[in-house]
């Protein structure tokens, strides 16, 4: 499980796409609070975005905690820290037979 989430900081902190489509679950759910607004994204959604930011590096300082695990199913907070505000990443990942995958992403904006 960490390494999904690993692979998942990597593609947002320093733009390393590679390997990101294979953490992620093909029914993948994205969505960002921007305010009053919500905005979802599937999974080739949310890789097309990235693939705009490849080998871009990211001027913030980023760790996560694990909220809660067992062995079917894991919570993550990424917290993604710049300047001025921080982008936090409640990450769900689900143990499936092919291994650990993100199923779910959350993120506001503080």
């Amino acid at each position: 499980m960490d390494a999904a989430v690993t692979t998942y900081i990597d593609a947002l902190n320093y733009g390393k796409i590679k390997g990101l489509s294979t953490v992620l679950d093909q029914d993948l759910k994205f969505t960002v609070s921007q305010g009053q607004t919500i905005l979802n994204y599937n999974k080739t959604q949310m890789i097309e975005s990235l693939k705009a930011q490849e080998n871009i590096v990211q001027n913030c300082k980023t760790d996560y905690t694990m909220i809660e695990s067992n062995p079917g199913q894991a919570i993550a907070k990424v917290t993604m820290k710049y300047d001025g505000f921080s982008k936090v990443n409640f990450v769900t990942l689900s143990n499936t037979s092919k291994g650990w995958k993100i199923t779910n992403i959350s993120s506001s904006y503080n």
